[in-house]
């Protein structure tokens, strides 16, 4: 484990996370390496907070696939898998307060998908009726969020990841 300032200096993430997202973030020295990752090879798991009670026929949609844009241009999302979560995961509470409870109830589902469009998740969700408030990335491949502690930099071999990822 090392501290945050010991990053080599041509270091670049794997994936990206936008700026309201949160979770799982790998960062490599490994051009190759990071293009696998983000290929259709290796899923990705999030778990989002949606605006309403979901429904099951929307997460149907979702596990069949959504269209959404990319770029302006319309996009058929890839089968993926889909469910609600019965309880609410046990993160950490947000820094900045996500909209208040008066507003309505909301529900958690787990969502993974192998490809990484701009937006992807939030859009979909979208694109069925419930806007994503609170978007986490639990896992890439066999990597997960819960085997980290927030900040911690743990530094792996290829061969472990590679074995991590498959």
């Amino acid at each position: 484990m090392g501290e945050l300032g010991d990053f080599p200096g041509n270091i670049m993430p794997v994936g990206r996370l936008d700026e309201g997202s949160e979770g799982l973030l790998l960062l490599t020295t490994d051009g190759k390496l990071s293009e696998e990752i983000r290929g259709r090879k290796v899923e990705k798991e999030y778990f989002a907070q949606l605006d309403g009670l979901v429904t099951k026929e929307a997460i149907l949609q979702l596990e069949n696939g959504v269209e959404i844009s990319i770029a302006g241009k319309a996009y058929h999302t890839l089968p993926c898998q889909a469910g609600m979560l019965t309880k609410e995961p046990d993160f950490p509470p947000r820094g900045k307060r996500i909209r208040s409870d008066r507003h309505g109830p909301t529900s958690w589902i787990r969502i993974i998908i192998t490809e990484g469009k701009f937006r992807q998740v939030r859009k979909m969700t979208a694109a069925v009726g419930f806007p994503t408030l609170r978007l986490v990335r639990v896992r890439v491949g066999k990597i997960r969020l819960g085997e980290f502690i927030p900040g911690m930099v743990k530094e792996a071999s290829d061969k472990q990841i590679q074995e991590a990822l498959h």
